[in-house]
């Protein structure tokens, strides 16, 4: 299995690895069958810009790092009902996000490696509300090797699922973090560290953030790791940054944007080149990554045509250049 855009869809070597939902999440294409042509053109006016199929290259990937199309849509649906009921003013389903918050905690925990679902796999009316869940998720990991405890980390994934709910209410972008924060501390099931979480996500530790321009210890560890991970998630969806860039330049924001200790974790809890990416090696070989294991920037390749199996731990001097 493998991530490609639906530019490079073939439909007589591909078939559909995870079905494609409509814009009210029900299922327009199935897994397992070929995709017509006519079918490519709706899904571009629909603005869903990539898929995931099977095809040769890609076999014996499975992409087992990924959280399931079930339980991602899932959680899209709750946040979408959350934030349409606060524009409406009626009461939220505090205890759903409470669960939804300990269910995405699981998910990550169960998996030593963390593969995102792209935003961009689902049509664009969604992308906010999966652009939140994929922020909370990064966020677990990450909240994950820097050792927090259960608690901490559901305070996190509600801010995190939250953290962009101000838009419904600002009458601009940068008025959104201090709506948010006065939305979220009024619901007093949730711990106001969520709320902070809303509030800061756009801070930056040398004051040049929005909306309060804090500096320092006066940015929450936790808005720091939802602001890596709304920084991360936009560039790879809205920008169309390929991964391995958009990690390189949150490397440059370390100690500057964020705490070291939070761009290591982030660094080495995501990886640059997930399964299923094909890239270009240094010994001007081509190849597919097939697997991660201990390092997460060093991944096992299987290079095309010739099918040569490379550990890229064992084997230093090998780099890759950049995607095929």
């Amino acid at each position: 299995m493998r991530l490609i855009h639906i530019s490079d869809y073939d439909y007589d070597s591909m078939q559909l690895a995870k079905p494609i939902f409509d814009s009210k999440k029900r299922v327009l294409l199935a897994s397992g069958r070929h995709v017509h042509p006519k079918y490519i053109e709706r899904l571009k006016l629909m603005n869903i810009t990539h898929m995931f199929v099977e095809d040769n290259i890609s076999r014996g990937i499975n992409l087992d790092e990924m959280i399931d199309m079930p339980t991602w849509m899932d959680a899209i649906d709750l946040v979408q009902d959350t934030f349409e009921k606060v524009e409406k003013n009626e009461k939220i389903d505090v205890i759903a996000i409470q669960q939804l918050a300990g269910k995405l905690i699981v998910e990550v925990q169960k998996r030593p490696l963390l593969v995102l679902v792209p935003v961009s796999t689902i049509p664009r009316n969604l992308y906010p509300y999966a652009h939140a869940v994929n922020v909370a998720l990064l966020s677990v990991q990450v909240g994950k090797r820097l050792f927090l405890n259960q608690l901490q980390l559901r305070d996190l994934v509600i801010g995190c699922l939250l953290h962009d709910i101000g838009k419904i209410k600002a009458d601009e972008d940068e008025g959104h973090p201090k709506e948010g924060f006065e939305i979220i501390r009024k619901i007093r099931e949730f711990n106001i560290v969520s709320a902070h979480v809303a509030y800061q996500h756009h801070e930056s530790l040398n004051g040049t953030g929005y909306p309060r321009k804090l500096t320092g210890q006066d940015f929450h560890k936790f808005a720091q790791i939802c602001g890596i991970a709304n920084q991360y998630e936009n560039m790879v969806t809205k920008k169309q940054i390929p991964p391995h860039e958009a990690m390189e330049r949150l490397m440059t924001m370390s100690d500057t944007n964020y705490e070291t200790s939070i761009v290591h974790a982030f660094v080495q809890g995501i990886p640059s080149y997930p399964p299923g990416t094909k890239i270009e090696l240094n010994t001007n070989e081509r190849g597919i990554v097939i697997r991660l294991e201990s390092q997460l920037q060093r991944p096992i390749v299987r290079t095309l045509p010739d099918e040569k199996i490379i550990n890229l731990e064992d084997h230093p001097t090998i780099i890759i250049n950049g995607l095929a």
